[in-house]
């Protein structure tokens, strides 16, 4: 899977891309089929609380998954955008597999 990690108004430290990668890694766990990770971290608004909004798209083979979450830091938003793209992938499956 190839990852991409773009990030807007401020420069990611090697410490948030390593964290952001190892959770994308993960989601191989619920398909096989992923060929591609786009990952945008964004800076909403510098002065107010839950501004780090990270947005995760995913190419899937013959299908596409994305997940946008706000929350107070990048970590806790690349964890929810994972969980909503674990449930869109085994909801996928789930029909695949019908």
């Amino acid at each position: 899977m190839e990852i991409t990690i773009q990030s807007v108004n401020f420069d990611a430290t090697e410490q948030l891309k390593t964290f952001v990668e190892k959770k994308v890694k993960k989601l191989e766990r619920f398909s096989d089929d992923i060929i591609q990770a786009e990952v945008i971290l964004k800076v909403v608004k510098p002065e107010t609380a839950n501004n780090k909004e990270a947005a995760v798209k995913l190419n899937i083979r013959h299908k596409e998954a994305f997940a946008g979450k706000i929350a107070n830091t990048f970590e806790e938003a690349v964890d929810l955008c994972m969980m909503a793209l674990e449930k869109q992938i085994q909801k996928t499956k789930e029909k695949k597999d019908r």
